[in-house]
């Protein structure tokens, strides 16, 4: 069942699940904000909690709005594209051959066969770049479970529109959003730490903070470089 908690000017869009506790999410692009609550939680009790997060809440609609955003992508020449946080031209090249991504000096290649739409262009490079992601993340798993005696079960790589990552400390899986490909490197093992503590702490309190102080002291500047990044130009739906 969906309702609404009015907060002023803020609309809180109320969504009760059969969930052990209440999320609270803030989506882009224009910061609409949505709260999962219990289905035994009374809308008295929601409200009072959106209440004490209304600071949040403004700041995080905040930063959002004032984020830049990547112009619409058409898939031709000397277009702009970035690969791990660098500025690449795009060259298209026709061929009656197999289609194919690759990165060469200061341009990135796409070779599709002639006639191709933009569409088809599109999903060419995004799979390439989810492929970036399948090829990084095994050394930072590794790496991060010995550090912190985690056991990853699965890793997934997809597109995901209003999130970096997310997990499930029940199937002891996390997912990672295929446009960290275009950040720096060093965001990817930020969003992958992140969601790896969740599976030992689920909620964003005091010990999921000082874990990662612990072990990632400069997370704090890698979550303000990817969420200062551009974000992809999209028709945003919820």
């Amino acid at each position: 069942m969906q309702t609404k908690v009015q907060l002023g000017d803020i609309a809180v869009d109320v969504v009760r699940k059969d969930i052990k506790n209440v999320h609270l999410s803030v989506y882009p692009p224009t910061g609409k904000v949505r709260i999962a609550a219990p289905e035994r939680m009374s809308l008295e009790t929601i409200r009072v909690f959106a209440i004490s997060k209304l600071g949040w809440i403004k700041q995080q609609q905040k930063e959002l709005r004032r984020q830049e955003r990547e112009t619409p992508r058409e898939y031709l020449d000397r277009e702009s594209h970035y690969v791990w946080g660098k500025r690449y031209l795009l060259k298209v090249d026709e061929a009656d051959s197999a289609p194919e991504v690759k990165l060469k000096h200061s341009k990135i290649i796409l070779r599709v066969r002639p006639g191709t739409n933009d569409d088809t262009r599109q999903a060419i490079v995004s799979q390439w770049y989810r492929e970036q992601i399948k090829a990084a993340v095994p050394e930072l798993i590794a790496k991060w479970e010995r550090m912190i005696g985690v056991k990853l079960e699965r890793v997934f790589v997809q597109k995901m529109k209003t999130k970096w990552g997310s997990s499930n400390p029940r199937a002891r899986s996390i997912r990672l959003n295929t446009e960290l490909a275009k950040k720096p490197r060093d965001c990817l093992e930020y969003v992958v730490v992140h969601e790896m503590f969740h599976l030992l702490e689920r909620h964003h309190n005091d010990r999921f903070t000082a874990l990662m102080d612990n072990y990632l002291p400069q997370w704090g500047h890698l979550r303000e470089m990817l969420n200062s990044a551009p974000l992809e130009h999209e028709s945003w739906r919820y």
